[in-house]
């Protein structure tokens, strides 16, 4: 028996990872302020702040959809235990690739079920991006080519396109990296009758 999902995001890379898998969802993004449900989890790690976010915005949606499994997904950057939020101008984007330069840093991606309110299911997955210290120069060259796509991403790049230049180690699959452990979910997905399996 399958049931009705809904995916709690406005993520279009979400959204074409779950198409792609074949999954027939809805898309309702959650309609919660994200700044203001982390504000009081000043003293928890990384990881927990994307999974408190994940099952806020599942909770959210799961309100407005009775008997739906609501996929509820979040993902946080972390460098040296701070979590980095998106760059508000090219600027900041310019900053933010220099800062990373030469270091690694954490993509933590959460994902969450829930079903009228009750969390059926959480999960976290890791990925340690280590980019390579390229010439300023070069950021510079590369923020000219990607233009304000560098705005949607966390680490103001888009690994799927040209910023993937800018690394040189990846530690972790490739969906935790586009915010959304896919693997885990569809298994759990079929484990809960969710989906055909």
């Amino acid at each position: 028996m399958t049931s009705r999902l809904v995916l709690a995001s406005a993520s279009p890379f979400r959204r074409a990872l779950l198409e792609n898998a074949g999954l027939h969802f809805d898309v309702e993004p959650a309609q919660i302020d994200e700044r203001a449900v982390e504000e009081p989890l000043s003293g928890l790690s990384p990881e927990d702040v994307a999974s408190v976010l994940a099952e806020a915005k599942a909770q959210d949606v799961s309100s407005r959809n009775p008997g739906a499994i609501i996929i509820g997904s979040d993902q946080t950057l972390s460098l040296a235990g701070d979590i980095l939020h998106k760059a508000a101008n090219m600027d900041e984007a310019r900053r933010r690739l220099l800062a990373l330069s030469g270091r690694t840093h954490e993509l933590n991606s959460a994902v969450t079920l829930v079903r009228d309110g009750e969390t059926l299911w959480r999960h976290m997955s890791i990925a340690r991006m280590t980019m390579r210290d390229p010439d300023p120069a070069f950021i510079g060259r590369h923020l000219s080519n990607v233009g304000d796509k560098a705005l949607s991403s966390v680490g103001a790049y888009q690994f799927e396109g040209e910023g993937i230049q800018l690394f040189e180690r990846i530690d972790g699959d490739y969906f935790t990296i586009i915010g959304l452990p896919l693997l885990p979910l569809l298994a759990q997905l079929r484990a809960l009758g969710a989906i055909d399996g």
